[in-house]
């Protein structure tokens, strides 16, 4: 069988993932979601002439005469008006006095009783210290095109705008299937040759900085009506099924039977990427069915490669994986063979530094990797020095 080349599986991948439904939604719950339509201005913001500091509201022709102080414009009381030869009391936030044109700073101002006099240079110009009405935007002002991910900056400038809902697309819904008899649940006592189940956790953690609904459905034994049920079951709710293990040729290795028997359409099989080989992709209905390998590295790595790039698809990123960087070695590299290699390495001082024990079971250095070394199949060795691509994760 040929294997599929790393970008052309992650472009099928992609073209899987199903148009998700907008929905309205509380500001907070809005955070790091992606607009499904743009924002534009309900009101003017400011609403009218505001102060920018506390002191006197005046004209600006009267500015070196006494003045009679009459009246206080605090934030969110009426705007009035003054005579002439008089300045009003205002504090920042204040609607300037009709009349006034400029605002004299405290620390400028000498007072005495209701008598106003210049205690300094004053202000430059008439409008000094003033915020003019709508300087800031104004009604019907296009202020975030769709697309947009939602920060805290998005939802404060959101709620100043007069929205109290957002149009964002649903969460993506992802279920988390592990198969394999030979995994019990963390923290369970594992005998003889059990195993720890890491890859669920390590996928939770993953899709934790995602804006997606995750289920852990646990452990799924290796018994080909139980795993078709299990996808049948997800399939009602997930827009992705992920699973770890059973995707290689083994007798045990029933997660392409089983989804078969569920309905899906296989689209592609085993990749010319090491780590992750026998990765697995396919669809039940509009459910995207994602089946990583059982071994832990191969499982992160094909995750950070495949299931997070989907994932960010479906909430509406444009940014999938970030940005590919070059970095020098910091030790040599062999040749490489006829697929596609991901070398974990630390970052040592800018360099990238592969770490022993590149074993795809091999956990114990995973928590230095910062980058994967990207090394095309069959290039030549690589010196200590040579600059290579990377990509960060972490």
């Amino acid at each position: 069988m040929t294997l599929l080349p790393v970008p052309e599986a992650l472009a099928r991948l992609l073209a899987l993932a199903p148009a998700l439904e907008t929905e309205q939604a509380p500001l907070l719950a809005a955070l790091d979601r992606t607009l499904a339509a743009p924002i534009h201005a309900t009101r003017t913001q400011p609403a009218a002439d505001l102060s920018a500091m506390d002191g006197y509201a005046l004209r600006f022709a009267e500015l070196r005469q006494p003045l009679t102080v009459t009246g206080e414009a605090a934030a969110g009381v009426a705007p009035f008006a003054i005579a002439p030869g008089h300045a009003a009391r205002i504090f920042t936030g204040g609607a300037v006095p009709d009349g006034a044109d400029v605002v004299l700073i405290q620390e400028e101002a000498i007072r005495d009783g209701d008598r106003l006099t210049l205690g300094g240079e004053g202000p430059p110009a008439p409008g000094a210290h003033i915020r003019r009405k709508g300087s800031d935007f104004t009604t019907g002002d296009l202020l975030l095109p769709a697309g947009t991910v939602v920060t805290p900056a998005v939802v404060a400038l959101a709620a100043a705008a007069g929205h109290a809902l957002l149009p964002v697309l649903r969460r993506p819904r992802i279920v988390i299937l592990s198969t394999g008899d030979e995994l019990v649940p963390p923290g369970t006592p594992a005998t003889g040759i059990q195993l720890p189940s890491s890859n669920a956790p390590m996928l939770a953690a993953l899709l934790a900085r995602l804006p997606v609904e995750v289920q852990d459905r646990g452990i799924v034994r290796d018994d080909l009506p139980t795993l078709t049920a299990a996808f049948r079951d997800a399939a009602a709710w997930a827009d992705i099924i992920v699973t770890t293990g059973g995707a290689s040729v083994g007798d045990h290795d029933l997660v392409r039977p089983a989804l078969v028997a569920a309905g899906a359409e296989i689209d592609f099989w085993r990749l010319a990427l090491k780590p992750g080989k026998p990765l697995m992709a396919g669809h039940i209905g509009a459910t995207v069915a994602l089946g990583l390998p059982g071994n832990p590295i191969s499982a992160y790595v094909t995750a950070l490669l495949f299931l997070l790039p989907l994932a960010a698809r479906l909430a509406g990123a444009d940014h999938l994986l970030p940005p590919p960087e070059t970095m020098p070695l910091a030790t040599p590299l062999p040749a490489t063979g006829p697929r596609r290699e991901y070398v974990r390495a630390a970052d040592r001082e800018g360099a990238a530094c592969p770490l022993t024990g590149q074993d795809s079971a091999a956990l114990r250095r995973l928590p230095e990797a910062a980058v994967l070394v990207l090394r095309d199949a069959h290039s030549p060795p690589a010196v200590a020095g040579a600059m290579v691509t990377v990509v960060r994760i972490a």
